[in-house]
């Protein structure tokens, strides 16, 4: 147990300094937008209000109040975000590649560790998941910030105030990232996991028989969402509104432990008896 901390603690380790970077740009660009959305807003209010020939009702009725949404979808909150998601994603297959980089590989002492070589899937999958929910932690702490903000630049006669659940609730495109309920974040993010699990487990598929792994691996993923969905297939094209909700939901979860149990078997086999270091 505690080599596989230390591996994690390794593998969070070598992304810190990126990771730090994702952190600090996301607070920077979104205050950056609070500002400019917030400033653009008071620049009409002064133009139209205190300048021109509106009054507060007028300008109001035609532009309406200002809320945190006129932020959270702006660019300056919503492309931080899909950074962050894009770097992690490319990440998951950086964080084994990068191990093959050099003549003197790393994944060669990494797998030689006096620990099971699952243990080293383990600690990078750990290490993907934990940095995602540092991401999405990190997200929920910035927005009371980032409200406080608002509320100094914009008048009360000229906002609406919004809660965290409110904020969220009107995360229409981010609503994968920002589930608004346990049960919710539990699928959303198990499904997550379980993919990264088949992504890593076609990696290795690659690093084990090389262009033929690409193939195999392919067909592998491609088998892990057909086995996934499948009672999905079956209520659509088979057996039309045979399940009730909550067992077609159950089925789904059944298929996705067994897809999930199938890719760690299949990594534990690739890793003791086919990879190449």
């Amino acid at each position: 147990m505690m080599r596989y901390i230390k591996l994690v603690n390794f593998e969070l380790g070598r992304f810190l300094k990126i990771y730090l970077v994702l952190v600090g740009l996301t607070l920077v660009l979104q205050l950056l937008g609070v500002f400019l959305e917030a400033n653009g807003y008071l620049g009409e209010v002064e133009e139209l209000v205190v300048n021109g020939n509106l009054t507060q009702e007028q300008f109001l009725h035609d532009y309406g109040y200002f809320s945190f949404n006129d932020v959270s979808r702006s660019g300056w909150f919503i492309v931080p975000i899909l950074f962050c998601i894009l770097t992690l994603m490319i990440y998951v297959f950086f964080i084994w590649y990068r191990d093959w980089v050099g003549k003197n590989t790393f994944a060669y002492r990494l797998l030689m560790l006096p620990t099971a070589r699952i243990n080293v899937f383990y600690a990078k999958a750990t290490a993907i998941f934990l940095m995602v929910l540092g991401l999405v932690s990190l997200q929920l702490v910035y927005l009371p910030i980032e409200n406080s903000v608002l509320r100094m630049m914009v008048p009360s006669d000229f906002r609406i105030d919004m809660t965290v659940d409110q904020i969220l609730n009107g995360f229409d495109n981010l609503r994968v990232i920002f589930p608004t309920s346990l049960i919710q974040f539990i699928i959303n993010y198990g499904i997550g996991f379980t993919a990264v699990f088949v992504l890593f487990t076609a990696i290795l598929f690659e690093r084990s028989f090389r262009w033929k792994g690409i193939i195999l691996g392919l067909i592998f993923g491609a088998v892990a969402v057909v086995v996934f969905i499948s009672p999905i297939l079956v209520q659509a094209f088979v057996l039309p509104e045979f399940f009730y909700p909550m067992e077609l939901f159950i089925l789904v979860v059944i298929t996705g432990l067994i897809v999930l149990a199938g890719t760690i078997w299949t990594s534990n086999f690739l890793l003791n008896k086919k990879i190449r270091v």
